[in-house]
């Protein structure tokens, strides 16, 4: 079995050359604490022009600022979190038929938050929460 090489030393474009500092002996690092290097990350020279692969980047949904993404998302996490808390209340309402009833205050609390979140006209011009309702807490049925 091969020893892993050391680590080699590149330096950051634009930074001066200085030499590495001086990895501890045995003796100086506890003995308790293993470490093993990491690689060096990977940098493009600085002549090379941008690839479309690095000037097109992809934007994390849940950082974006559209209102439509954030209430279809906030909706669908309220009422995740229903079955979250009471997963055999769910699945019981659901074999006889009962969610309406037995879900009633969850889905008004829930609504409610929902609203005060996104705003009403936003909550009641899409249709979001009943969309929620029906594909995670109904299981795709349309109860709502």
């Amino acid at each position: 079995m091969a020893r892993p090489s050391a680590p080699v030393f590149r330096p950051t474009p634009g930074q001066p050359v200085t030499s590495p500092p001086a990895a501890p002996t045995p003796a100086q690092a506890p003995p308790s604490i293993v470490t093993s290097p990491s690689p060096a990350p990977a940098t493009a020279p600085p002549s090379a022009a941008p690839t479309e692969q690095t000037t097109a980047r992809r934007v994390n949904p849940f950082l974006q600022k559209d209102p439509k993404q954030k209430a279809r998302r906030l909706a669908r996490a309220l009422v995740s979190d229903m079955i979250v808390y009471q997963p055999a209340k769910r699945q019981r309402a659901l074999a006889e038929g009962t969610l309406k009833a037995e879900f009633d205050e969850e889905i008004q609390k829930s609504w409610e938050e929902y609203v005060e979140q996104v705003g009403e006209e936003m909550a009641t011009s899409t249709p979001y929460w009943q969309e929620a309702l029906n594909d995670i807490l109904a299981g795709g049925q349309q109860l709502f």
